[in-house]
């Protein structure tokens, strides 16, 4: 894949490549935000991203969620939120750059993850690892320990049957 993008791109692309990571952005907007305001702050950090010569791969949002717990915000205390997550790629420091969304009134929380050492497409696939394998795991001996243990059981279960029969079926 890389020797493609050299091909065709050039040198400055593997460069691009390995200056930019791919993060995940959490943000965890207040319930009653609308969705123009929901838009209007992710297109803000959209733009903050190409202004970096970044690139947003991805956008999902995952509706209102129900909190663990009461998130306190000078506004009151919310039990549910609207969760998006922005998958860019960025240069290092946009942890640093993003500080400016502590002091968004519309966010209860945000969270960047960087993915690291991730593996995509027929990269993954292609691994001669084997530790994913499932072919190498042995079914029959999970399931033969099983049934021995259920005929002992059944034994036990019979002695117990003949004990009780002596006094007259009851216990």
């Amino acid at each position: 894949m890389i020797d493609d993008l050299l091909h065709q791109w050039g040198w400055w692309v593997l460069y691009w490549v390995k200056e930019m990571p791919l993060y995940d952005c959490m943000l965890l907007l207040k319930p009653h935000v609308k969705k123009e305001g929901l838009i209007d702050l992710v297109a803000r950090v959209s733009r903050h991203v190409y202004s970096r010569n970044g690139v947003l791969t991805e956008l999902k949002s995952f509706g209102t969620v129900q909190l663990g717990y009461g998130i306190r915000k000078l506004s009151g205390r919310y039990y549910q939120g609207q969760l998006m997550q922005m998958t860019m790629m960025a240069t290092p420091n946009i942890n640093k750059e993003l500080q400016y969304l502590n002091k968004e009134d519309r966010l209860l929380r945000w969270l960047l993850v960087k993915h690291r050492d991730t593996k995509y497409g027929l990269e993954f696939l292609n691994e001669d690892d084997g530790e994913l394998e499932l072919s190498k795991l042995s079914r029959g001996n999970i399931y033969e320990e099983d049934i021995d243990e259920e005929e002992d059981d059944d034994d036990d279960d019979d002695d117990e049957y003949d004990e009780n029969r002596g006094n007259g079926g009851k216990l």
